[in-house]
């Protein structure tokens, strides 16, 4: 497994219950998985969904190879994997119960048009829910300018690749705008000291600076940050999970109703 897809399914896995404890559909529910990547989320969420049908599309057929794996090795059975492109979906109007999408919007220049194309597939009265970061919500001590500065670049790059690392504000607004009733967001918090071994190692260590690691080398060719700058930052970053370290960051999951 490629380090990206571990650092995934190291997030999926240590925050499953914060993001997902509720992420529970009515029985007999066909429901779209839009952008699922290589399933570190479709495990978490299909087994508290055993009554449903679940198709989980992405664009990526290696990722979706992946995420086949990881299913078919825990024995999951409710699954079925298509290729798709959230932004041109084939299937008919009002064809789908409810649709979950995560961590995918952050990665589109146009995350309104990918809620507009998932509407038009959903049944009247079917819901969406949305999970996503961001980025301006992580804070940590000790504090330090140089690892502010690396995320920022991280933020920075993402932005030029037409993303947004700051979107888990924006998801109230984006359903709002695009016409979804009943919208409701909630924040969800994770908080990290050296109580919390497993989240000092899955989230602190493993998904969170781990991340800021990966994108190192792209923002210093990308002249957003020099060398030594992001260098410091990851260092201080990783500094946040000794034993009198703090880390805290804030996802955010929104739901919207077809009316």
């Amino acid at each position: 497994m490629d380090r990206e897809s571990i650092r995934l399914t190291d997030q999926a896995s240590c925050l499953g219950e914060l993001l997902h404890n509720d992420t529970v559909f009515p029985k007999k529910s066909l429901i779209l998985e839009a952008g699922c990547g290589v399933g570190a989320q479709t495990v978490i969420f299909a087994p508290k969904n055993p009554g449903s049908k679940i198709i989980s599309i992405d664009i990526s057929e290696e990722s979706l190879k992946k995420a086949r794996n990881a299913v078919k090795s825990l024995n999951i059975n409710n699954v079925e994997f298509q290729p798709g492109d959230i932004l041109n979906l084939h299937y008919p109007d009002e064809y789908f119960d409810h649709a979950l999408i995560c961590f995918v919007l952050e990665h589109l220049p146009e995350p309104l048009k990918a809620l507009k194309s998932v509407k038009r597939v959903l049944k009247k009265g079917g819901s969406i829910t949305l999970i996503e970061g961001d980025h301006g919500s992580a804070y940590f001590y000790p504090y330090s300018k140089y690892a502010e500065e690396a995320i920022n670049a991280q933020v920075k790059l993402q932005s030029g690749l037409g993303g947004n690392a700051l979107i888990g504000r924006q998801l109230y607004p984006l359903l709002l705008n695009s016409s979804y009733k009943n919208c409701r967001v909630s924040p969800r918090v994770v908080y990290v000291d050296s109580s919390k071994p497993d989240l000092v190692e899955g989230f602190t260590k493993n998904t969170f600076t781990a991340m800021i690691e990966g994108i190192r080398d792209k923002a210093v060719e990308n002249s957003i940050i020099a060398r030594d700058t992001i260098d410091k930052g990851i260092e201080d970053l990783y500094r946040t999970s000794w034993k009198d370290g703090v880390f805290c960051y804030t996802f955010f999951k929104g739901t919207g109703y077809k009316l």
